[in-house]
């Protein structure tokens, strides 16, 4: 077991050569409203993956190993995060040249407007984020930065190129974030987690992303806070795991 590897895994699945998938840790903390410590985020994970059986119930195997999975080192990025997405656009681009799949792991939801940046500009066409949310993340501005958290999927659909976001699971909206969506029907759907209880999305996602390169982002206050929480501005009625699992499959 490989302590500063995602999963522990042992050479070669760990190796930068082998692996078909890259761990890249974004450890940014600048924009948080309420609870901190996001940027020990990425460190926790890891660490707390060490514990994880490898064996897959559903795949009958152990994909990790067979996929080989590679933890990049941590960024050290600036404070202001203007230029900290910038950062992240660049690294993530990098990344996701190498044609292997890239997973972020965070640091505040900040860290997603410079993800899906690096990965639409890679990709180099049109890309259709899916978020798992409380929060829309769809207002211009909050507490006077048009970066912070509370800003992610708007700095997103800012690049023409990434055509949709599709929210599951949100809870908590403003008016502004609630005319935003109203008023861009074709690049924003909201599902809210009632929506999701029902059941209500399936169809509708999947004939949204039907040929369409998906980059899924994933704030842990999506999930209902009996489950996950260890989040800053958590928010009842969040969806539960299966829920959560159903969506991603």
């Amino acid at each position: 077991m490989t302590p500063e590897n995602f999963l522990g895994l042992p050479a070669p699945q760990s190796t930068f050569t082998a692996a078909g998938v890259l761990v890249l840790p974004i450890p940014f903390e600048a924009t948080v409203s309420y609870g901190h410590g996001t940027q020990h985020g990425p460190a926790a994970i890891i660490e707390a993956s060490q514990q994880l059986e490898l064996y897959d119930r559903e795949y009958d195997a152990e994909p990790a190993m067979q996929y080989g999975v590679h933890t990049l080192p941590a960024l050290t990025l600036s404070a202001a995060p203007e230029t900290a997405v910038a950062e992240i656009t660049q690294a993530t681009a990098q990344a996701a040249a190498t044609g292997k799949l890239v997973v972020g792991l965070g640091g505040e939801h900040t860290v997603s407007a410079g993800f899906g940046r690096g990965l639409r500009q890679s990709l180099g066409g049109p890309l259709t984020v899916v978020q798992i949310d409380a929060h829309s993340d769809l207002r211009d501005v909050y507490e006077d930065s048009a970066y912070s958290h509370a800003c992610v999927a708007r700095r997103l659909l800012d690049d023409p190129q990434i055509e949709q976001v599709l929210q599951l699971g949100i809870r908590s909206v403003c008016p502004e974030e609630v005319a935003f969506a109203r008023n861009n029907p074709e690049r924003v759907r909201v599902w809210y987690s009632e929506d999701v209880h029902a059941n209500g999305w399936r169809n509708e996602l999947i004939e949204r992303l039907r040929g369409r390169r998906v980059y899924l982002t994933m704030d842990v206050d999506g999930l209902d806070p009996a489950i996950i929480p260890a989040t800053g501005t958590p928010e009842p009625d969040g969806l539960t795991w299966p829920e959560t699992l159903d969506i991603i499959r």
